[in-house]
């Protein structure tokens, strides 16, 4: 029987949360109001601590900018955790905008902003589903293949 404990079933899959680098800036990862928890955008990194960049559907393709998501979707996984003390108080991810730095003609952001959204419909089941928006932009900071923010429900 499959554990119903995000953290346990992040464990499952053999996934660590990577560890969180602090904003460069005035703002912080995460603000609570109420029961909802707003999270900054965040942007991948790879284990060696460099970030993907490119423009994807150039530079990058849609199967590498999805794991690209994935990565950014374990950022924000580490900064609910940082934020809340644990991914079992998560009682539903509500919102999720990706944004992918592309060229103009590149029309998948649905496919690339996936990478994310899979992952938290595989940590949370039901409560990872949620509602999107995945957007192309021009640029995105430091030249970054894809940024996402979210917001979550928690107790």
């Amino acid at each position: 029987m499959p554990s119903s404990s995000p953290e346990a079933k992040l464990a499952e899959l053999g996934l660590t949360l990577p560890r969180l680098s602090r904003p460069v800036g005035t703002y912080v990862d995460a603000v609570r109001t109420g029961n909802l928890l707003f999270l900054a955008g965040k942007g991948p990194r790879n284990p060696d601590g460099s970030v993907p960049t490119g423009k994807v559907g150039r530079d990058v393709s849609t199967e590498v900018a999805y794991q690209h998501a994935r990565q950014v979707g374990l950022m924000l996984l580490a900064a609910i955790k940082d934020a809340v003390g644990s991914l079992d108080r998560v009682r539903r991810v509500v919102k999720v905008l990706g944004m992918v730095n592309a060229i103009p003609e590149f029309t998948e952001q649905p496919k690339v902003i996936n990478g994310c959204s899979d992952l938290f419909v595989q940590v949370f089941g039901e409560r990872g589903q949620h509602a999107r928006s995945a957007v192309g932009m021009g640029s995105l900071p430091g030249g970054i293949t894809v940024e996402i923010e979210a917001i979550v429900e928690v107790e």
